[in-house]
């Protein structure tokens, strides 16, 4: 398979990345664009020893470390407290707990990616992580009528230090609950106890406001065919699915809703 047909995809993540690790987009978007030169250049500098995702974040770096310049990290004046925590991270805490927290690599690939042994992406998470967390912590509502799910679900979402002001079952249930506790996240099924759907109690909640939501479900065609009106922004999972996708999702949809927040 040619190499631009196995990268094209995986582009708008690197420059997610990428704007992020540089707080600046158009600084992140040059040091995309470096990065495909490179690749142009010499197609063998993409590693093959792992994941074409992995490859291309660790060319990357390699890249940036090689050429960046301090300066380039955003406007702090104009940027949300997250961004100014980033800021005061150190280059490579700050592309552990990207890469982990945002971008959904597991602790052994970022290790792969950043070069660097998992005892060190350990420490980089801990030391840059509970700092950064603080900033995403939020209240949050989950909306699920499986009990053993929605127990995962609180515990996951409560170890990431964020407030569960509620668990229920039904779309009617969701909305005086939230009318209640106003949350800041979503976290919701799909299709509930009694018939009716997690999409319209989400909506129905939400409004023409922007709140960031979490579905999980086990049947995501129907979200993704779904001709109701979805609410944005939104992160999809699929049941059964892994503490760490949930961290992920989580953390990233708190990560860029705190971002939009701060550029409006």
């Amino acid at each position: 398979m040619p190499i631009s047909t196995e990268i094209r995809p995986l582009l708008p993540y690197l420059r997610r990345f990428s704007r992020a690790v540089n707080g600046n987009p158009a600084a992140g978007d040059a040091y995309v664009g470096a990065t495909l030169e490179r690749l142009l250049a010499d197609p063998l500098a993409l590693p093959r020893d792992a994941p074409p995702r992995m490859a291309l974040y660790r060319l990357f770096l390699d890249v940036w470390s090689a050429s960046r310049v301090r300066e380039d990290f955003l406007d702090l004046a104009q940027s949300s407290r997250v961004d100014r925590k980033l800021a005061a991270l150190s280059p490579q805490t700050r592309q552990a707990f990207l890469l982990h927290t945002v971008e959904g690599f597991s602790v052994s690939e970022v290790a792969t990616i950043m070069r660097v042994d998992r005892t060190r992406v350990n420490r980089l998470l801990e030391r840059g992580g509970a700092d950064i967390g603080r900033e995403l912590a939020a209240t949050v509502m989950i909306i699920e009528d499986e009990p053993i799910i929605a127990m995962d679900l609180e515990t996951i979402v409560q170890d990431l230090g964020h407030e569960v002001v509620g668990v229920v079952r039904t779309r009617r249930q969701a909305v005086a609950l939230a009318a209640e506790c106003e949350p800041e996240l979503i976290v919701a099924d799909i299709q509930l106890a009694d018939g009716s759907s997690g999409i319209e109690a989400v909506n129905e909640i939400v409004g023409k406001q922007s709140k960031p939501v979490v579905f999980v479900t086990a049947h995501p065609a129907v979200y993704l065919g779904s001709a109701e009106n979805r609410p944005e922004p939104v992160f999809l999972l699929s049941k059964p699915f892994s503490p760490d996708s949930v961290r992920a999702a989580v953390s990233q949809a708190l990560f860029f809703d705190r971002r939009a927040r701060a550029a409006a």
